[in-house]
């Protein structure tokens, strides 16, 4: 699944290409990955404008002209597709040669603007969605939401709340999108080595310089992450089809067996905690 960083380059990349366009057309070939009901979002935007992309967590929002919002999530296999002439670029999952052959059999939702360019919503595994909400709908959903790393909510002493009286393990609690919005498998493993600290500790088993650690670490890799333009192995290219650098700047996530970059004593060790892989160096991380 795209992380903070993922669906960040793609919010930027696609409200370049698609901001203020009108929306002439909108085809839902598969109503089940329409929250509600999607002849309701179709009503919503024939004729509205996408006036800004905004995102919280894993997220987009697109911002309809008369203040309705397009929710889209792309959850595992999603994919967004911007086609205008010659002209495809692609965000998301990664992509087969097929998946580029528009409209495809994994295609549940076609947007169509008035200069004749379409946005395209993919997902193999339907896992995705879109959903159209009012203000008080955004409002709602936006309530699911913790706090987001590289906002000015994001404080040292709220990040410290998430902590206190909670007894489950840090990468836990890293991803769990009620406290901490955006951050996903390959990130907490790589804070946890910023902070070097084990993903498996719990909770009441830091210290406050520890917790002071890992919330530079948030901050520190999500801002190279973006800068970088996200991570690639084979899940996500951004919107121009180019992948993610991030990958060369990993420590651990995806170098099992490899030497710790660190320590150079140590030997990247993968485990598998609450059913996901997790990456530790288990000499520099106690």
């Amino acid at each position: 699944m795209p992380e903070l960083p993922e669906v960040e380059t793609i919010r930027r990349d696609l409200e370049a290409k698609i901001k203020n366009k009108e929306i002439v057309g909108i085809a839902v070939k598969k109503p089940s990955v329409v929250r509600g009901a999607y002849k309701k979002l179709i009503a919503a935007m024939d004729g509205q404008a996408i006036t800004a992309i905004n995102r919280r967590g894993k997220l987009l929002i697109a911002v309809l002209r008369d203040d309705r919002f397009l929710l889209i999530h792309l959850k595992m296999t999603g994919q967004l597709i911007y086609e205008y002439k010659q002209e495809i670029i692609a965000g998301g999952h990664s992509f087969a040669k097929t998946d580029l052959d528009l409209p495809g059999k994994h295609t549940h939702v076609i947007i169509s603007f008035r200069d004749g360019s379409h946005l395209y919503f993919n997902d193999l595994r339907q896992f995705g969605y879109m959903k159209i909400v009012d203000k008080k709908g955004l409002e709602e959903e936006l309530a699911k939401f913790g706090i987001e790393p590289l906002t000015a909510d994001f404080t040292l002493a709220n990040f410290k709340k998430i902590f206190a009286r909670r007894k489950t393990s840090v990468k836990a609690l890293l991803l769990n999108q009620k406290l901490i919005a955006g951050i996903g498998n390959i990130y907490a493993d790589e804070i946890c080595f910023y902070a070097g600290i084990r993903p498996s500790r719990t909770a009441p088993t830091l210290n406050n310089a520890e917790i002071k650690k890992l919330y530079q670490g948030c901050k520190i890799i999500l801002q190279k992450a973006i800068k970088a333009r996200g991570t690639t192995f084979n899940t996500f290219r951004d919107a121009d089809g180019n992948k993610g650098g991030f990958i060369k700047f990993l420590k651990v996530y995806g170098r099992k067996g490899e030497r710790c970059k660190r320590c150079r004593a140590g030997v990247i060790i993968k485990i598998k905690q609450g059913g996901r892989g997790t990456h530790y160096c288990p000499e520099c991380q106690k």
